[in-house]
């Protein structure tokens, strides 16, 4: 299978976020970036696909010019090809982001379409939830997303999504797009040889226009800063007591 796979760089997870001044964009000096989790994921089904089908990797992604690094992350695990949309390092709304996406997979389709393009199901950033769905419709391809399992057939993709009662099951003709969560595999981590490999590898570069959409930042804010209380009962034996009194006034209480 051809499998196209569109990840995003993002902030390190679990990374203190600080604002600039004017609180329309976010301090990167003290940063680091990663390949967004559920995409980290997706990448990582790619290439179990394209392992089991004798098929290839395409990673793509629209950012500022350092998420070369974040590619050459995704072909240091077996990714084949990487395509990079660069932007000026501001923020693209989804709409513009979709449209810039689609356009540039338009012109990468023009021998052959991809069979397959995964999304994560949602950025670790933004967490829009909308990218792959409006890329698919513009495509006009079917789209499941939430996904935890993919099973390939000829033609042919059998889809599962969990729900609170059980899980579902899709079957999607191909070219389709897929949107998958993290935990649907574990991603591996890069070899040496993959990693000396990923740098020889040419990554292309695509320009796709900004089309406007309509909405405008006004400024970000991050959340409050939730602090938690910590009591020492004791130390050793001599706590038992305490705590078994404090468990005594929970049952109580609850």
């Amino acid at each position: 299978m051809r499998v196209l796979v569109c990840i995003k760089r993002v902030p390190a997870p679990g990374a203190k976020i600080v604002l600039t001044e004017d609180a329309r964009s976010i301090d990167t000096s003290l940063l680091s970036f990663a390949i967004s989790p559920h995409e980290e994921c997706a990448v990582e089904e790619a290439v179990q696909i394209a392992e089991a089908t004798d098929g290839e990797v395409t990673v793509l992604t629209l950012g500022p010019p350092e998420a070369e690094e974040q590619l050459r992350a995704a072909l240091a695990v077996g990714a084949g090809a990487a395509v990079l949309i660069p932007t000026d390092g501001s923020d693209w709304d989804p709409i513009s982001t979709a449209s810039a996406i689609s356009s540039t997979i338009g012109e990468l389709e023009v021998d052959e379409p991809f069979d397959l393009i995964l999304f994560g199901n949602e950025s670790a950033d933004s967490g829009g939830y909308q990218v792959g769905i409006r890329v698919a419709h513009a495509l006009g391809r079917p789209i499941v997303s939430g996904i935890k399992a993919i099973g390939v057939e000829e033609g042919l993709l059998t889809l599962r999504r969990e729900t609170p009662t059980g899980s579902e099951l899709y079957r999607l003709p191909t070219p389709a797009v897929t949107a998958v969560k993290e935990g649907i595999n574990l991603p591996r981590y890069p070899t040496l040889k993959g990693r000396l490999n990923a740098k020889k590898v040419e990554i292309s570069r695509m320009t796709a226009n900004r089309e406007g959409s309509g909405q405008e930042m006004v400024r970000l804010v991050t959340p409050e800063l939730e602090v938690s209380e910590t009591e020492i009962l004791g130390s050793g034996a001599d706590a038992a007591p305490a705590v078994a009194d404090l468990l005594e006034r929970l049952q109580r209480a609850g």
